[in-house]
């Protein structure tokens, strides 16, 4: 079937008065796009855990998407909603709120385009000397002395694209030794996790809050014939959760994973070193430049060294170990 999307340019705070007002036109099948300033809070105030920010989700204007059948009956909507939008635009003053220009664009969409065009961003890429990451529904040569790691993540995960991922797999190649055993904290689609075994790594434990990247982290692992002895999959907060902490606790790993945020790391300083030995390497990721002395200061106090930073563009990684 074919669909018009609609899209309403507006502000943040905006966003639901123009929600209410395609809904007095019948309209109720929407999508709300933030912008940059309401994604940055987000990722300073969240407490959850996130495999990586998205520099696209940066660089996005506040919108409304609506989605409409493409038949007869729908005839003469746009015109409706434009219309509609000019009015709502004159009542700004009167409302006291930004609504933005509550401009109208339209594009006509495959419904299943809605779950695969971006797929096609998703390409074959080689990180490091040791790994190519490869999307299922692509092929790839096999090169010699790079493993493959085989990812389905969805649009919501991490895919080894961008730059906090691709960092900390960079300082996985560089520090982690042959059967090491490793921890991801924040595992999202367990494509750190996973590609250490497939480097070497004789363990990994995946930890994550959100039972869907757990699950999705669990079929990476299978994706890849990774055996089940050698991944283990905790859903749960760390930080709170006293039968995790007491889980993962009990012993030592030789790789330490957060790729999160600034203040979920921040966070976990004061526990990531009942994580580690003395020869043991934390490796941090999804920080913002603007964030990285707090990041390290916390790391510091809680008898880490810093060893290494790694930049790309705004994002900051970190190689730590134990003073």
């Amino acid at each position: 079937m074919k669909w018009l999307e609609l899209t309403v340019s507006t502000t943040d705070e905006g966003a639901d008065i123009v929600c209410a007002r395609l809904s007095t036109l019948g309209i109720n099948e929407v999508s709300v796009v933030q912008g940059r300033e309401a994604v940055e809070r987000i990722m300073n105030d969240t407490v959850k855990y996130w495999d990586y920010a998205d520099d696209a989700a940066l660089d996005k204007q506040p919108a409304v998407k609506a989605y409409l059948a493409d038949v007869p009956e729908n005839e003469g909507i746009e015109d409706k909603v434009r219309a509609s939008m000019a009015e709502l635009k004159a009542l700004e003053t009167e409302i006291g709120v930004g609504l933005g220009s509550l401009s109208v664009t339209s594009q006509e969409v495959d419904e299943e385009d809605w779950a695969n065009n971006w797929k096609a961003y998703f390409k074959p890429i080689s990180v490091g000397d040791r790994l190519i990451v490869c999307p299922t529904w692509e092929s790839v040569e096999e090169v010699e002395g790079r493993a493959v790691l085989r990812i389905d993540p969805g649009m919501a995960f991490g895919t080894g694209n961008h730059h906090t991922t691709r960092m900390c797999l960079e300082l996985i190649e560089k520090y982690m030794n042959k059967d090491a055993s490793v921890i991801d904290i924040g595992c999202g689609s367990g494509i750190l996790s996973a590609s250490a075994i497939l480097l070497g790594a004789k363990e990994a434990v995946a930890l994550d809050i959100d039972p869907v990247a757990t699950k999705v982290a669990a079929e990476t692992a299978e994706l890849n014939g990774i055996d089940i002895t050698e991944y283990t999959v905790y859903t749960g907060d760390v930080l709170t959760d006293l039968q995790i902490r007491e889980a993962v606790t009990k012993r030592k790993f030789d790789v330490v994973l957060a790729n999160i945020v600034a203040n979920v790391i921040i966070a976990l300083a004061p526990l990531v070193p009942k994580l580690m030995h003395k020869d043991s390497v934390f490796i941090s990721s999804g920080i913002i430049g603007d964030r990285l002395d707090e990041v390290i200061r916390a790391l510091e106090d809680n008898g880490l060294n810093v060893m290494e930073i790694r930049e790309g563009e705004d994002w900051r990684a970190i190689g730590a170990m134990l003073k």
